[in-house]
């Protein structure tokens, strides 16, 4: 392997490992032993390696580790009625009393209108923040729209051939139908895109205004059973696989 054993710079894998979040140093050691840890695509089976975690790519068991410990990065279920900003000078409910606990200074990761619930992320890592934004990397957006009428799987092959809007076409990675009632049909939409109230322009030139709308993911990032108001930090593995979608 291309990496040096006991040398005198670095900190030791395991200690970073475990400082990270990734376990507690034993079991990290373990992890190493097993062979299950890379750094920069080369197996690392000995303890006896230090490593600059600044300056290399960390993954366990295939899934890269954010070894940054002053970054963090959070996932929110934005309830309805809260506008993305962290704070309003009208008085709306904001995004800064769901984080309040955190020393770091926080900011959201693009927006989701007040209508909007759902996964919204928020971190205090600018290259991150603004590699996921940027509309260059094209990272993934899941959104589950209750909308009017019975939409047609005619109509979903329409979303994925592209729709022309006021600023341009938009087309959806996917778009498929989960429940339809008599007079509402419950669609999801995956998106590569971010611009402003996207989802709900797409379906509403498609003759299915929203009715509700929730976004589900983000990347590799999903919204699970958090319920409205709930807030929990990104594991390192989970940081690793979106610094991997934003081509970090």
């Amino acid at each position: 392997m291309g990496l040096e054993i006991h040398r005198p710079e670095g900190i030791r894998l395991q200690k970073v490992l475990a400082a990270a979040g990734v376990g507690s140093r034993r079991k990290c050691e373990i992890l190493i032993e097993q062979g299950r840890v890379t750094v920069d695509g080369e197996i690392v089976d000995q303890l006896g390696v230090r490593v600059d975690p600044e300056a290399v790519s960390i993954a366990v068991d295939g899934k890269r580790v954010a070894v940054d410990s002053a970054h963090v990065t959070v996932a929110l279920n934005k309830p309805f009625g809260v506008v993305s900003t962290m704070s309003d000078p009208q008085g709306r409910p904001d995004l800064g009393q769901f984080v309040a606990e955190y020393d770091e200074r926080l900011f959201h990761v693009g927006r989701l209108d007040a209508e909007t619930t759902g996964l919204l992320l928020l971190t205090n890592d600018g290259d991150l923040a603004n590699r996921l934004a940027h509309p260059t990397h094209g990272v993934s957006k899941v959104y589950v729209a209750k909308v009017r009428g019975r939409l047609t799987k005619a109509v979903c092959t329409r979303l994925k051939e592209g729709v022309d809007l006021d600023d341009g076409p938009v087309r959806a990675t996917s778009a498929q139908i989960l429940d339809t009632s008599k007079d509402s049909t419950l669609v999801q939409v995956e998106l590569h895109e971010g611009r402003n109230r996207i989802v709900r322009r797409m379906l509403d030139s498609v003759g299915h205004p929203v009715l509700e709308l929730v976004r589900v993911q983000f990347g590799p990032i999903r919204l699970g059973t958090m319920a409205p108001g709930d807030v929990r930090r990104l594991t390192p593995s989970e940081v690793g696989e979106l610094m991997d979608d934003a081509g970090m």
